[in-house]
């Protein structure tokens, strides 16, 4: 991702954003789609602290998935019947090009048909196989110790990156999901958690919870 953003882009007031995510995807059907990519993809965000629970906990306005952004063809490739908008800074780029996709990291995908939104492609910074964390480039983990699978195998980021990701903005429901997964983490997940705290968000009221 480059630092400067391109002109244009549409900026989309909360009402219309909430009425065309309406009809956001749910994990399983973006795993039948990718069932068999060899790109190392995953359920993000508050859905992948929901498949870490093993159960729904809250309505969710939307569905993100992160893929590497090196790797971001081959799941384009599966859906071509769909178009893939660039978003940044509140802003979206219909149809984005290569430019403003190297200059931003998220990707809405949307029906050309109905305009809807279906979920959203977070292209994650990595050097091969080996995750980078865009919040802190010294954070760097292989892709196969930051994903775990659901029972039926839906891929999803472990949850105490999903945590850390959550707690720079701290809205009411990402208190609420810290509060609903912490007492479902082990020890060696607790600590995890707790040092990458200290390194990407100093001082944060997270880290004066209790250890287990």
């Amino acid at each position: 991702m480059t630092g400067t953003l391109p002109p244009g882009g549409e900026v989309l007031d909360a009402d219309e954003l909430e009425a065309r995510w309406a009809d956001a995807w749910r994990p399983e059907e973006v795993a039948e789609r990718l069932a068999g990519v060899s790109a190392p993809w995953c359920i993000a965000a508050g859905w992948a602290l929901d498949l870490f629970r093993g159960e729904q906990s809250r309505p969710h306005g939307d569905l993100e998935i992160a893929v590497p952004a090196g790797k971001f063809s081959e799941i384009r490739d599966r859906f071509p019947e769909y178009v893939f908008d660039a978003v940044g800074s509140g802003r979206v780029w219909a149809g984005a090009g290569n430019e403003t996709l190297a200059a931003t990291h998220q990707t809405w995908v949307r029906d050309p048909a109905s305009g809807q939104f279906l979920f959203d492609v977070f292209r994650e910074p990595h050097d091969g196989l080996t995750w980078i964390c865009r919040r802190d480039e010294t954070l760097r983990l292989p892709y196969d110790a930051i994903i775990e699978r659901t029972s039926d195998g839906i891929p999803y980021l472990v949850p105490e990156l999903v945590l850390l990701f959550k707690a720079k903005a701290l809205r009411p429901k990402d208190q609420a999901d810290f509060d609903g997964v912490l007492p479902l983490l082990g020890r060696a997940r607790r600590d995890a958690l707790g040092r990458w705290l200290e390194r990407v968000h100093p001082g944060h009221p997270w880290l004066s919870e209790p250890a287990e």
